[in-house]
């Protein structure tokens, strides 16, 4: 049998229980964009960038250019099979009623934009308005942890993309494949400096790697 690692999304904010949904996470393919934009102005001489011959003028060179936050795509599976086949499975009985529609439900409450309530209850902002104002200002979406191994990353969840290949009677699906897609929360909070941290040190093991097969070249 395959080992998967266990993945989680869980909600950071106020409400208890927080939202939170853990699945299986070795997904063959792991999509990442990281953009670049880059605005020079109509000066002369500037089709790229500011002229520079020096290391020493280097910021200058880049004053133009702004790094827009990593986004990434990742296929996860939600599969029921296994609790509905075990009796003695705690989601045993759930999963035989509804399959994994409360995952997909989860995943849903973690795009609405969400009113805070009193004593950290949540209330979706569509309810109660006669349809979707998103993000009012007493709204928000919910910042959420994305977990794997022994990474942890603050997101946005920017879409949901949901394949059910597998139905109950009910017609409650049992299997669905779903596409995520997330915009990292760069900046000074705790869980993307420690990943800058983690950068800094594989950038560094790189270097050190690269040195020491370069002088293995040379003697």
């Amino acid at each position: 049998m395959i080992h998967l690692t266990k993945g989680a999304l869980v909600e950071y904010g106020l409400t208890l229980p927080p939202l939170a949904l853990q699945f299986e996470f070795n997904p063959q393919s792991l999509s990442r964009t990281r953009s670049v934009s880059i605005v020079t102005g109509n000066a002369p001489g500037t089709r790229g960038g500011y002229d520079f011959s020096l290391p020493s003028e280097t910021p200058r060179v880049a004053q133009g250019v702004s790094v827009e936050p990593q986004q990434f795509s990742l296929e996860i599976l939600l599969d029921a099979t296994d609790r509905m086949n075990d009796p003695n499975d705690p989601g045993h009985i759930p999963s035989v009623a509804f399959g994994v529609q409360p995952e997909l439900d989860t995943l849903s409450c973690m795009v609405e934009p969400k009113t805070q309530g009193p004593k950290g209850v949540q209330t979706l902002a569509a309810l109660g308005q006669g349809g979707s104002k998103a993000f009012q200002r007493d709204e928000h979406p919910s910042v959420l942890l994305l977990i794997w191994g022994t990474r942890v990353l603050p997101v946005f969840l920017s879409s949901v993309e949901v394949n059910e290949t597998a139905h109950l009677p009910t017609l409650y699906p049992y299997r669905a494949n779903v596409t995520l897609s997330f915009q990292v929360i760069e900046g000074n909070n705790p869980f993307y400096q420690v990943e800058k941290v983690r950068q800094l040190v594989g950038a560094g093991l790189n270097l050190a790697t690269g040195v020491a097969s370069a002088l293995a070249n040379v003697f």
